[in-house]
């Protein structure tokens, strides 16, 4: 019951992130806005999620998790409430910035309870049930998205987090209990005069809030030759480089980075940072590549990725048993980033001739090994971790993850602008008079076909890069440690 209620409040979370991007045209319609400003209602979620996330751990040990927890769900919740009612563009920003503030906080903190509810031998299966929310969540967004706003309205899309708001509080309430260690530790922190870390908080909001607009607005502003660009660069990179030195020797750090000497920690965060780029990024590419070179609509366009979340559906409970008990958590991530690596390579096969099914087959090529890595990792992660330290780990470990699907999707925009620039000129080198057009064949769907195969090759360049990645990181999986079986994800 503890994992099935923690997990819904995971699953609205999750959904957020990508609910509301197939309905952006029609809300900035409606609040008067144009396209450039309404993208900053994608943003401020983004950023305000971007900067509790580092930090919940800390606060989670200082208000106490259970306390923390609820303050974030009831947050969200009401947050989602002012985004259905907004009135103004305004009003919807300070209301989306609130709604990343209670997301941001919650699935840490839900990871850090799963790791201390469940005795070692259940946590693979409690893991397989969170996991069935972050990963199904990102590709049944769209899909809902786009069927609420289509039949109803974009109002719809916040007022669905109501009623699972409400019950996720109601039964966390009465269910979940805060571990005595816990309890403990926080009144021993209380006790010794709490010593906030002021220049740390400082430093996480300057660092993690410029660098999610910086990947955020990249594309959109040219890159490096706006100062505006340049400008959040240099602040998230300066920010960024002081927030490691400065928490490497602050007694009581609000972003606890010691934690990545663990082996295992460190390798399994730099491994979801991988998971989230390949996640979220193709996420946006395949319902983009449909929409803008197939012609579908935005509900068909999102169903490419529902079929692929009803495979990993089926699979997670799968890797769930497996993990630990009958193969060593390594050699399933190792199997399960280089079938990704293959599934990417693929991709990078298709054309334009291609069909819906042929499209979602490439989506469960992708998926299908997720479950195998999603799960663990999540559970291997704790593994040789002091029990107090779950909350500062999970905080840290769903970073990763989320930063790695923000420069992920900031890398595809970029690189499908400069690639399809790169093979329109190439293309456009070779239409001449003498190759079948005609002297007076019109210009406009000539160059209405070049642009649509420059796109098209485009995509299968990212594609194949990231294929390339999975399998370049795939040696590093080899530094894991062994563990004995059914002992696998004890401290």
């Amino acid at each position: 019951m503890i994992a099935v209620v923690v997990s819904i409040a995971t699953f609205m979370e999750v959904l957020d992130t990508t609910i509301a991007n197939v309905a952006l045209r029609h809300i900035a319609g409606s609040l008067a806005a144009d396209q450039d400003e309404s993208t900053w209602i994608l943003t401020s979620y983004l950023v305000s999620n971007a900067i509790v996330l580092p930090v919940s751990g800390w606060l989670a040990n200082v208000i106490g998790r259970k306390r923390f927890y609820m303050i974030c769900v009831a947050l969200f919740t009401l947050s989602s409430l002012l985004c259905a009612v907004s009135t103004s563009l305004s009003m919807m920003l300070v209301a989306r910035v609130l709604q990343g503030i209670g997301g941001g906080g919650m699935a840490p903190t839900e990871q850090s309870m799963f790791a201390d509810t469940f005795p070692p031998e259940k946590r693979a299966q409690a893991f397989a049930l969170y996991g069935l929310t972050v990963v199904s969540a990102p590709a049944i967004g769209p899909v809902l998205g786009g069927w609420l706003t289509d039949n109803y309205s974009w109002h719809w899309v916040f007022l669905i987090n109501l009623p699972v708001g409400l019950l996720s509080l109601t039964l966390v309430g009465l269910l979940v209990v805060e571990p005595e260690v816990l309890r403990r530790e926080r009144r021993a922190l209380l006790a010794q005069g709490l010593n906030i870390d002021v220049l740390g908080l400082i430093l996480v909001v300057l660092g993690f809030g410029a660098l999610q607009i910086f990947l955020d607005r990249y594309e959109l502003d040219d890159g490096f030759s706006s100062d505006f660009i340049s400008t959040l660069g240099v602040i998230s990179l300066t920010s960024l480089v002081g927030l490691i030195v400065w928490e490497l020797v602050h007694p009581q750090p609000v972003v606890n980075i010691r934690l990545l000497g663990y082996r295992s920690f460190g390798i399994c965060c730099g491994l979801m940072f991988l998971v989230g780029f390949l996640l979220i990024s193709t996420t946006q590419l395949l319902p983009q590549l449909a929409q803008t070179l197939l012609g579908y609509d935005a509900t068909t366009a999102g169903m490419t990725l529902a079929v692929g979340g009803v495979a990993t559906l089926i699979l997670m409970p799968v890797a769930g048993v497996v993990t630990g008990r009958l193969i060593q958590p390594k050699w399933l991530i190792l199997m399960a980033v280089l079938g990704t690596g293959w599934s990417m390579l693929a991709a990078s096969r298709l054309d334009l001739s291609i069909s819906f099914w042929s499209i979602s087959a490439t989506r469960i090529s992708q998926v299908v090994w997720l479950p195998f890595l999603f799960i663990p990792l999540s559970a291997v992660s704790y593994v040789g971790l002091p029990p107090n330290r779950s909350n500062e780990a999970s905080a840290l470990f769903n970073l990763m993850r989320n930063l790695g699907g923000s420069v992920g999707v900031s890398f595809v925009t970029t690189m499908l602008a400069e690639r399809t620039q790169f093979h329109h000129e190439r293309l456009a080198e070779h239409i001449t008079a003498y190759n079948g057009f005609g002297w007076r064949a019109p210009l406009a769907p000539i160059d209405a076909m070049v642009q649509a195969q420059a796109s098209v090759m485009s995509y299968l360049d990212i594609f194949w890069l990231l294929g390339l990645l999975a399998l370049i990181t795939a040696p590093v999986i080899l530094l894991l440690p062994r563990v004995p079986k059914g002992t696998a994800l004890a401290h």
